[in-house]
């Protein structure tokens, strides 16, 4: 069987090609954090190896979404959105359920570097004057209290923001604010017992897409580009751990070749 890291769910960028090439909001997180597995990824279709899937965390989106769609029915807001004074209720739109799917989501076409851009969203919330807000669900486990002040999760920060630039290329009046629902699976009881208790807190973030259009057009640069993007300072700080190990094992090799 061919290695997984290597079979080619899409075909790769061709320079010049008249058609538009899908990135995925996951694709522009990984330019950011670094060029060279982008341009890996896609021009020679040799991706990252990929982590488990979060199966738990999965089953936690899809049991958010039951819940806020039950109140969406209802135009209602959520008893969290009453617990933490957000006045606004789900927001209901004929494209919702194509907005969330995966692999199709919400979709614009950056005419500039012929990008076709999509992301799939968890969840809408819309205000009295009609400003939509993007939502995101996060879970957990953790022995204190959930936030989104750490460095690495600057990547849920640009996520939203994707989303916020997204759904404003297709004519919807995004707010700057959006909002984290993350819950925490807690593990300050006595035991498992087959259940598996959580604390759900609403984090709001004022974002701000400035940044997209412009590292489109360097994303375009990059995969124009016949040279591939030495290994550097990733925007994560630091160097990228997956080009340092390939370095590493690739230099590791040859001088084993050598002997």
């Amino acid at each position: 069987m061919a290695n997984s890291y290597f079979r080619e769910r899409s075909a790769p960028y061709v320079p010049g090609q008249a058609a538009p090439f899908k990135v995925s909001r996951s694709k522009i997180e990984l330019f950011m954090q670094c060029p060279r597995c982008f341009w890996l990824d896609v021009r020679k279709k040799i991706t990252r190896p990929s982590s488990p899937p979060f199966n738990i965390n999965k089953a936690i989106d899809e049991l958010f979404k039951k819940e806020f769609d039950s109140y969406r029915a209802q135009k209602k807001p959520h008893p969290i959105m009453v617990e933490y004074s957000i006045d606004a209720i789900p927001f209901e739109h004929d494209q919702l359920n194509t907005w969330r799917e995966n692999f199709v989501g919400v979709i614009a076409v950056h005419e500039p570097t012929n990008l076709h851009v999509f992301g799939a969203v968890d969840d809408l919330w819309v205000d009295p004057a009609g400003n939509v807000s993007v939502v995101d669900y996060k879970a957990t486990a953790k022995d204190r209290e959930v936030s989104i002040d750490s460095d690495w999760q600057i990547s849920y920060k640009r996520q939203i923001e994707v989303y916020q630039w997204l759904l404003r290329q297709n004519g919807l009046p995004v707010s700057d604010t959006g909002y984290f629902v993350y819950t925490n699976g807690r593990m300050d009881l006595d035991g498992f017992n087959d259940r598996l208790d959580f604390r759900t807190k609403v984090i709001p973030y004022k974002g701000s897409d400035a940044w997209v259009e412009p590292t489109l057009g360097r994303m375009k640069a990059c995969m124009d580009s016949d040279d591939m993007p030495p290994i550097g300072n990733a925007a994560m700080g630091g160097p990228c751990d997956y080009c340092s190990y390939a370095r590493s094992r690739t230099e590791l090799t040859l001088k084993a070749l050598q002997k």
